[in-house]
């Protein structure tokens, strides 16, 4: 055991994401919190729920000290939902997932051609609205493919057929557009830092662009695919003949995170915003580096460790931070897909995946909570006691 602290037992912080579909980052540190301390009770124990600026990404925003506010916009399905966004001193994080996710569409309904972002778009208008200064726009888990179209109309721009009439919503309505006039974005845009967090850096069309790669995710077939393909490279084309910030849509549709979130992370460009990896955005925003200098041991994780993980996801990033602070990193997780030789290349020195304690997945998915503390009890025993 390395770095024992003064009173003779180790500080230990808790920066895990979610367990998707079982807990919620901030459940995965109540519960590994729990486990520790049934071994090591009077354990320094600190919780910091992460999230790599996809879905979850307010909820941990909360959970290290932000205000939670809500705000009525349109789902992805024009229908109004409740969406809420996270502020304090003048920061926003806004989760697009919130107002345009996957979770916002009814049970077994998917809309790959229609689904719209305008509501995600009115929830920057809600921060804007709140004082926002800097904006944290956090990009996955989206039902869209649109290209940001939707967030653009909804804070001003106007897209229009060739009858002078607004296109269809979605990735789908933008083929009949033929002509885009940004004149009227809010101009408080321009007055704000805007960040786009994500964790993938896909441009918005071709081969890895946002349909070809994560269209069927959200329901698009192989003609839709291609169909939305078309569609977004025609919206930046048009863009590019418009007046303004339209002018660099081409060098905007090329670059890494302009293919997020259906290509969200383009419509973001436009409007100023610069990308920057999800998890280091949201590490800064939360306050991770103080954090982490009053730990000696930090147990980081997510649902799964895989090969995805070590792309920009939070693990990664909270090993990362740690290891070059010449912090000891250990990681819980559901299901483990990676060699210990790839975990220790990551910093990561182990892991403790739940099926070690319960192989069958499905009582791991279903009573991932109880397990998890179990598994926090070992690692107590290996690391801390």
């Amino acid at each position: 055991m390395a770095d024992a602290a003064v009173d003779g037992t180790r500080r230990v912080l808790v920066a895990a994401d979610k367990f998707k579909g079982s807990l919620t980052a901030v459940e995965v540190a109540e519960r590994v919190t729990a486990g520790l301390r049934r071994v090591v009770p009077d354990l320094q124990v600190e919780a910091l729920p992460v999230a790599d600026g996809g879905d979850g990404t307010v909820a941990a925003a909360v959970a290290a000290g932000f205000e939670r506010r809500e705000t009525r916009v349109a789902g992805p399905l024009g229908d109004a939902v409740t969406a809420a966004y996270a502020l304090r001193e003048g920061t926003a994080v806004v989760e697009m997932a919130e107002a345009s996710g996957l979770q916002r569409l009814p049970d077994g309904v998917l809309a790959p051609l229609t689904a719209s972002t305008y509501g995600s778009g009115e929830l920057l208008r809600a921060a804007l609205d709140a004082g926002a200064r800097t904006i944290v726009f956090g990009v996955g888990g989206s039902a869209t493919t649109d290209g940001g179209a939707g967030m653009l109309a909804a804070l001003g721009a106007r897209f229009l057929d060739a009858a002078g009439a607004p296109v269809a919503p979605g990735g789908g309505g933008l083929a009949a557009l033929a002509s885009a006039d940004l004149s009227g974005l809010d101009p408080r845009l321009s007055e704000v830092e805007l960040v786009l967090a994500s964790d993938v850096d896909n441009p918005l069309t071709g081969p890895k662009g946002a349909p070809a790669v994560y269209g069927p995710q959200k329901g698009a077939t192989p003609e839709d695919v291609t169909a939305l393909d078309a569609a977004l490279a025609h919206f930046a084309k048009v863009l590019e003949q418009t007046e303004g910030v339209g002018a660099r849509a081409a060098e905007y549709a090329a670059s890494p995170g302009a293919g997020a979130a259906g290509g969200i992370g383009f419509g973001a460009m436009l409007l100023g915003a610069r990308f920057r990896p999800g998890i280091e955005v949201m590490l800064d925003v939360l306050g991770f580096a103080p954090a982490l200098e009053r730990a000696e041991l930090v147990i980081t994780g997510e649902g799964s460790l895989d090969e995805q993980t070590l792309h920009g996801k939070a693990p990664a990033g909270v090993a990362a931070a740690a290891r070059a602070a010449g912090k000891e990193v250990v990681a819980v997780c559901g299901r483990l897909a990676l060699p210990a030789e790839t975990l220790g290349r990551a910093g990561i020195r182990r892991a403790y995946p739940l099926t070690d304690v319960e192989p069958d997945v499905a009582k791991c998915i279903a009573d991932a909570g109880p397990i998890l503390e179990r598994v926090a009890e070992g690692i107590a025993r290996d690391f801390v006691a």
